[in-house]
Parts: C-alpha cells; sequence; structure tokens
C-alpha cells in the first residue's frame, strides 16, 4: 500500500459532489488534477491549488489514480469514448451513481482498453466528504484497491466489499432500501400520533428507540436467513400479522394512509398461506427473494 498522502490523483466531473471530492484530496496534499465540461466549475479548485486539465485524455495518466464522478454511466462510457482517451495503464475509480449490472458492464469496458477499474459508491452528502462521516464503498480486485486505499482515505471512511465489481452498487441500493423504509414506517407512525396532537418531536425519540431495537434483532434474524431455518423464538408470523391488521383499521379509523401497513400485510398473508405462519418474521425473505409481475 502506498503511505504517502502526495499521490496524483485527478477528478472528471465537478457537480456539487466532484468538488467536495477534488477539495478533499487537495487539503490532504494530494496533486489535484480537475476536468469538467464547464470550466468555471473548476475556478474555486483551481484558486486552491487544482490544475485544471485542457481535455479529458489530458486528465488520464497512468502515473495517477482518476475519480470520475458524473451524472450516470451512459455519461462515463460517452464521455470516455467521445474524448478518444487512452486508457491503457490508467486506474479508474468511478464513484458514478448506477445499478450493479451498470458497474459490471462499465468494468469489462473499461479492462478492455487496459484500464484498472474499481466501481464505488458513496453513502455521504457532498458537506461531509473528507470526514469519518462520508462512507465510501469499493468493489472491484483487492490488489487495485490496496495500492490506492491510502489515497482513498483522504475522502473519508473507506470500505472494501469484494472483487465483484457491482458489490458497491448493490449495498448502495440495499443502504437506500434500508433508509427509507425506517422513514416511512416513521411517517406512518408520526401521522397516527398527529391525530392526538402528538408533534413529530414528541414522537421522534421513541421512535429512535424502537428503531435501534429492532436493529439490534439483525445479526441472529441474519442467521435464520442464512440457516433457512425460523424458529418462533420470539413471535410466529401469524401472530405479527393480526397485528399488522391492527395497525391498519387503527389507521382507517383516524383517517391516516393506510398503505404501507396493508402491503407489508400483504406480503405475510403470502407467506402464511404458504404455510410458514408458525415460523419467525425473517422466513419473510422468501418473498422479498422473490419477483412479483403486476
Amino acid at each position: 500500500m502506498n503511505d504517502e498522502n502526495d499521490a496524483p490523483v485527478a477528478v472528471i466531473g465537478l457537480g456539487l459532489m466532484g468538488q467536495a471530492l477534488a477539495g478533499a484530496f487537495l487539503k490532504a496534499g494530494h496533486p489535484t488534477t480537475v476536468w469538467n465540461r464547464t470550466t468555471a466549475k473548476a475556478d474555486r479548485l483551481v484558486a486552491a491549488g487544482a490544475r485544471l486539465a485542457p481535455t479529458v485524455g489530458d486528465a488520464l495518466r497512468a502515473d495517477s489514480v482518476t475519480i470520475i464522478c458524473l451524472t450516470d454511466y451512459q455519461a462515463v462510457r460517452e464521455l470516455l469514448a467521445a474524448a478518444d482517451a487512452e486508457l491503457d495503464g490508467t486506474t479508474l475509480i468511478n464513484l458514478t451513481s448506477g445499478d450493479s449490472t451498470q458497474a459490471r458492464e462499465a468494468a469489462r469496458w473499461a479492462e478492455q482498453r487496459g484500464a484498472r477499474y474499481l466501481d464505488g459508491a458513496i453513502m455521504a452528502i457532498p458537506s461531509v466528504i473528507g470526514t469519518a462521516e462520508a462512507v465510501i464503498l469499493h468493489s472491484g480486485p483487492q490488489p487495485d484497491f490496496a495500492a490506492h486505499e491510502s489515497t482513498l482515505d483522504a475522502l473519508g471512511t473507506v470500505t472494501y466489499l469484494g472483487a465483484d465489481h457491482g458489490l458497491a452498487a448493490l449495498y448502495d441500493v440495499a443502504g437506500l432500501a434500508m433508509m427509507w423504509s425506517v422513514l416511512n414506517a416513521w411517517l406512518q407512525g408520526t401521522a397516527l400520533l398527529r391525530t392526538a396532537g402528538v408533534d413529530a418531536a414528541t414522537y421522534a425519540p421513541f421512535a429512535q428507540q424502537i428503531a435501534a431495537g429492532v436493529a439490534g434483532w439483525l445479526p441472529g434474524y441474519a442467521e435464520q436467513i442464512d440457516s433457512g431455518s425460523y424458529p418462533a423464538e420470539v413471535s410466529a408470523l401469524e401472530t405479527d400479522a393480526r397485528a399488522m391488521a391492527h395497525l391498519i383499521e387503527e389507521s382507517e379509523a383516524v383517517g391516516v394512509n393506510a398503505e404501507l401497513p396493508r402491503l407489508i400485510k400483504a406480503m405475510a398473508d403470502r407467506s402464511i398461506a404458504a404455510g410458514h405462519g408458525g415460523e419467525q418474521y425473517p422466513v419473510l425473505i422468501e418473498e422479498f427473494a422473490r419477483p412479483r409481475n403486476g
């Protein structure tokens, strides 16, 4: 692993996130080259010491790592192809948002042109880039990650997930599923309590306690999923389904939208109909793992 903090880097794409990435490298002492289609977006970085590359090809150098942060994977490929950039010998780390299929396709495309390629996902907002709060996920060949880990540390808490280039994108969307599910559950409860005059600020600490308690169940539930055995150690799914019905009834009675609890119960009902009513809640993984049309 390179322990030097003066390894050269390049950042292609200077939206809010790209500017934050380049700024973090500069602050950590890395000679930083930047490129953006609209060159004015580089002004603040150039004033801070960055070098503005006149072309995409000029930004790509075999002796540095190149971070790409554009709108989507199509833009990445179109930009590199249109620029007729020489990729042989370069190291590309693509932090553009996309899905796992796009990540794997981008890796094949880059590697066919002689580049070393890592895919990544930024689990942070621009303002926290460069701090431990910024979690940056990476996937691809482990030696390529190890060679640049000390450089990437400038961005925040870097995490290597594995050789499959699609893992970072999958972890990204899995995290989003968790985030939106927690927030939607909190909003459902907040809407219910508001009908009794309880404001969101009053409910929030109680909701935090519930969320933290449920999070504590995850390792044990994970063991059940990985073993494929779901003994009802705490509660059977059919018991949970009765509580779901109560949530639906309460929502409807006080005039609150019941779409979310109805969806949850519909999945539980299907699992119970398939003979899993006496098993514990994680057995619903079978419903989540099964594609459903319509």
